[in-house]
């Protein structure tokens, strides 16, 4: 139970909105995220076609880890009604179907990742290939995926902020 020792904030749960998360909170929520789904699967034995090793490079099983995270944290939350366990288990069940049609429809695996093959609708340009890419250590790239996405982040603010200075 390590990977659950405390919090990383102080925060009550709160929903995720991964599109709008500063720098800071977005390098919070991806560990703790983290350090949750990688607790699930051991606890749960989970096979790659429902939690794949590269779900974090997968918005779509980002969004679903996410909120079911946070399903987590209200069902075992102190104050909650002793039942409320009970139907986290209900719903992790289907969360469970839905994370294996993700899977299945992102190509990810346990040793490859692509990304998620995207359709074009009539008038758009045609969507980009996608390609399997091994990687090797699953800890490093998701460490250095969080610090991509947390520089992409800060660039982003530093680009507003210096916006809105020169108005």
């Amino acid at each position: 139970m390590e990977d659950l020792d405390g919090p990383l904030t102080a925060e009550p749960p709160h929903p995720i909105n991964w599109n709008l998360l500063s720098a800071d909170d977005a390098e919070t929520e991806w560990i703790e995220l983290n350090r949750w789904v990688n607790w699930l699967r051991r606890t749960y034995g989970l096979p790659a076609s429902v939690v794949p090793p590269f779900w974090h490079r997968h918005p779509e099983l980002v969004w679903e880890l996410s909120v079911l995270h946070l399903h987590w944290l209200g069902a075992y939350d102190p104050d909650q009604h002793g039942s409320a366990p009970l139907g986290w288990h209900r719903d992790f069940a289907d969360a469970r179907q839905r994370l294996r049609e993700w899977v299945a429809i992102s190509g990810t695996r346990l040793e490859r990742d692509r990304s998620t093959r995207q359709t074009s609708w009539p008038g758009e340009a045609p969507a980009d290939a996608v390609e399997d890419v091994v990687i090797v250590d699953r800890d490093e790239d998701f460490v250095q995926f969080v610090v991509d996405d947390v520089a992409r982040r800060r660039n982003g603010e530093a680009s507003f902020y210096s916006r809105a200075e020169s108005s």
